[in-house]
């Protein structure tokens, strides 16, 4: 029979190495450098299961080549330049993001907004996320056609000329590499599908990869 006394004892010791290990979770956890991700519905996922899109699946590649990097993703669909550069500060304060992707703009583009004010914003919110000490990824976004030769080309060059001017890295085009393939996007014609979500991510890792640095050599 076991003794009442050894078996407190033991059941304290177990209880504290719980503790511990929770502890040191915790604290690796928040150790972690993090890619702070501000976009729209493109990276919330819209309309696909929250486990399949493209800032779940950089987490695990992340995790699978051993970078130590966590990713937070504080997307909102709908969201817009403006509604990003109101709410980055706050982010930047609870987060500390050693890197900063900003894929916001296509909103304010399919709603003909004015380009000069989404410059701007964009502008800001890499310079907050700079000052703050993260480096910048901006992710660019094109417009089909019909919204007129002019507009279509000041607003493609919109998201170069920010990352040139703030010295940030860039990627293009969010939907490189599909995105006239329409059997890859929701009935809207606007939302990736689950099966694109890998494809954007690859569009992303190519700008991501240069801000990572070495991965760590064991897990």
């Amino acid at each position: 029979m076991r003794h009442p006394f050894l078996f407190r004892a033991g059941l304290r010791w177990r209880t504290l190495i719980a503790a511990a290990l929770l502890a040191s979770a915790a604290f690796a956890a928040a150790a972690a450098p993090v890619i702070l991700v501000v976009g729209d519905s493109i990276s919330a996922g819209y309309g696909i299961s929250p486990t399949a899109g493209w800032t779940t699946l950089l987490q695990k590649r992340l995790e699978a080549e051993r970078y130590p990097h966590r990713v937070v993703n504080a997307s909102i669909s709908g969201d817009t330049t403006a509604g990003g550069r109101a709410r980055l500060a706050a982010l930047l304060t609870q987060h500390h993001p050693a890197i900063t992707i900003i894929e916001l703009g296509g909103n304010d583009g399919l709603r003909g907004g004015n380009l000069d004010a989404m410059r701007n914003n964009l502008d800001a919110m890499a310079s907050m996320a700079q000052k703050a000490g993260a480096q910048v990824l901006i992710v660019g976004m094109r417009l089909p056609p019909n919204y007129g030769g002019a507009y279509v080309r000041r607003f493609d060059a919109t998201f170069a000329d920010v990352a040139k001017a703030r010295n940030a890295a860039l990627v293009p085009f969010m939907f490189e590499g599909f995105g006239e393939n329409s059997a890859m996007f929701q009935p809207d014609r606007i939302h990736p599908l689950a099966s694109a979500q890998p494809q954007l991510l690859e569009n992303v890792w190519r700008g991501l990869r240069p801000l990572l640095g070495a991965p760590t050599k064991t897990r």
